[in-house]
């Protein structure tokens, strides 16, 4: 007779199996009544307790959206309050679905009637017009809090029902378990000696052929598929044994064949990459240079092997770079930077190459960092282009003022002295030739002002300045004209704030260029508000409207020369101010953006440095 690893098993674990059998028996009856209180515990009461955890946390979530309405941020406030209702609505249903215990139905019911007071009671609060500070913060804790409290009481109150519930039903799984445990105890260990007296007989068998296959596998794993098992059985190991040698020969021959894949993949990326025209630096987690392509050597000027391997300073020397670099790698992402500061300029052979730098980085397929990819791409032509069209409009400019201040002053001469030799049709002429005059006027005072400020002329008198000084300024000068249009223009300047160092008048044309702004697309009844904070080394000052807004499509190139919001000219805008207003705030070491929603108005921010950080 033949015997098989299989029989040899079933025999020498016959026994064994038959006394499984009894154990088994035993430990059904036993089991039995410790799963139904498992399953009291955790069908009847564990839904529920998520449930209330749920809610008690989406209320508190939208207490914090009421509060950060409070502080002003409606938008943020109105998303998260609504985002969290939702939850809370949904993890209500599912309490009220799972109601299996006594008293737990009249909670959800003080849940859903408290928590309705407590909406009706935001949804009045978000209606109150005006946002001082003590009205607002007398409403939220004489209606708001208390109808919160209740809710949370109420959805409190539900869980430590439930958990007492679970606890009771947990003694009594105990108690099961224990008359379970030793009865099993006992029966276990008799099973448990049976079973290592035929392990002890059965492992001699097992233990020798299992030991040379897991040899074997140890130097599969080292990368030596070149190992055979030997096959001198005619069992289930035997065979086993044959099959493992297969599949090391068909291990070897993948290896074979992905090397070669691998080396043509690699060869491929390096095509590539050597194809490309812009320059291309591969640079690892310890900032040293892995690879680069011959764009990117030539673009520095080094050889490209003797380049790969050192640090990243000793090929680029630029610190701007470097540390752009340095913290990409470091926080895992590009770090925000000015436009403006993502050129650098390499010197050769008498003449400036400019070029362009994107830093993105690199994970692995684990979401480790491993490196991250430096793109340089040759602006040169595009900024000689720039240089000779700034050169061109100032030139132009310049040449067009003379004409255009000899036709003004001649128009204005006809005016005066041919009047009543004019027919009406003829003053109207009159009239509107000198006012395309003056317009033009102003757009080559806008030209003028915008070149010498491009090619650093400007001049700055710089010197600590209150913001207050800076803001009343500029209100004073447009109060009345708001007034005239039916608008309420704003100062909310703290009095305390730190000074700032800055241009006086220079600030205050960017202040009033962007309140006039506010003032043309702001209807009859609106507001515009000025507001100022510290934020670190710098001083944020912001204009905020609730006009028209800015379309999506010109936000990113409203402070481009000469681009117009639609409408902008019928009201005899140039599309110069704003170019202005980047330009000066630039030359003071700041930045300025806007914030707008089409239909909900605008918000246009800028930076100054605060005096005492120049003193540091």
């Amino acid at each position: 007779m033949h015997w098989t690893l299989r029989k040899k098993i079933l025999l020498g674990y016959g026994v064994v199996l038959l006394l499984a059998v009894l154990v088994f028996g035993w430990a059904f009856v036993n089991l039995l009544g410790l799963g139904r209180a498992s399953d009291a515990i955790l069908s009847e009461n564990y839904r529920s307790i998520i449930a209330a955890e749920n809610m008690i946390d989406a209320l508190e979530r939208q207490d914090s959206g009421v509060l950060l309405y409070i502080l002003g941020f409606e938008r943020e406030a109105t998303e998260q309050f609504h985002e969290r209702q939702n939850q809370f609505s949904q993890w209500l249903a599912r309490a009220r679905d799972n109601v299996t215990i006594e008293g737990e139905a009249e909670i959800i019911q003080t849940i859903d009637t408290t928590y309705a007071d407590y909406l009706v009671a935001v949804s009045h609060f978000m209606r109150r017009s005006g946002r001082e500070a003590q009205p607002v913060r007398t409403a939220y804790h004489d209606r708001l809090l208390p109808a919160f409290v209740a809710v949370r009481d109420a959805s409190a109150g539900l869980r430590d029902l439930n958990e007492r519930t679970m606890k009771a039903a947990s003694d009594r799984a105990g108690d099961v378990a224990d008359r379970a445990m030793w009865s099993m105890g006992l029966v276990g260990l008799l099973t448990l000696g049976l079973g290592l007296v035929f392990s002890l007989v059965l492992s001699s068998r097992l233990v020798q052929p299992i030991q040379r296959m897991r040899e074997a596998t140890r130097h599969i794993a080292e990368g030596n598929y070149d190992i055979e098992v030997p096959t001198d059985r005619e069992d289930e190991l035997g065979l086993l044994a044959a099959q493992f040698n297969e599949m090391a020969a068909k291990l070897r021959a993948y290896r074979d064949l992905n090397v070669e894949r691998i080396m043509a993949e690699q060869k491929k990326s390096e095509a590539v990459i050597q194809s490309i025209d812009d320059g291309l630096v591969v640079i690892g987690a310890g900032l040293d240079v892995e690879d680069m392509n011959p764009a990117a050597a030539r673009a520095l000027g080094v050889n490209r092997k003797e380049a790969l391997g050192l640090p990243f300073p000793d090929v680029i020397r630029s610190e701007v770079l470097f540390q752009y670099v340095k913290e990409t790698v470091a926080l895992g992402e590009a770090p925000a930077i000015d436009e403006a500061k993502t050129y650098f300029s390499v010197e050769r052979g008498g003449m400036h190459q400019h070029y362009q730098f994107v830093v993105t980085p690199v994970y692995t397929p684990s979401k480790t960092m491993s490196g991250a990819i430096l793109l340089l791409r040759d602006v040169t032509k595009l900024k000689e282009l720039d240089r000779l069209k700034s050169e061109f409009v100032a030139t132009a400019s310049h040449e067009l003022k003379t004409p255009l201040t000899s036709i003004g002053m001649s128009i204005g001469l006809l005016q005066e002295r041919a009047e009543a030799k004019l027919n009406d049709r003829e003053q109207e002429l009159l009239t509107v030739a000198g006012e395309d005059v003056a317009r033009l006027g102003r757009l080559v005072n806008d030209l003028l002002d915008l070149s010498k400020i491009e090619a650093g002329k400007i001049d700055l008198a710089l010197e600590a300045v209150p913001v207050s000084l800076l803001v009343d300024k500029a209100v004073q000068r447009l109060k009345a004209q708001a007034e005239e249009k039916g608008l309420e223009l704003i100062n909310r300047i703290p009095g305390h704030l730190p000074d700032v160092r800055a241009d006086a008048n220079k600030v205050t044309w960017v202040l009033t260029n962007l309140i006039s702004n506010a003032l043309r697309y702001t209807h009859t009844g609106g507001h515009i508000e000025l507001r100022a904070a510290p934020a670190g080394s710098k001083m944020h000052l912001s204009v905020q409207d609730d006009g028209e807004g800015i379309p999506y499509a010109y936000q990113a190139k409203i402070f481009d020369k000469f681009v117009q919001v639609g409408g902008e000219k019928s009201l005899g805008g140039s599309g110069l101010g704003l170019a202005i207003c980047k330009e000066i705030v630039r030359a003071h070491g700041g930045s300025i953006w806007v914030d707008s929603t089409p239909g909900l108005g605008a918000t246009f921010t800028f930076t100054l440095p605060l005096a005492s950080a120049q003193k540091q």
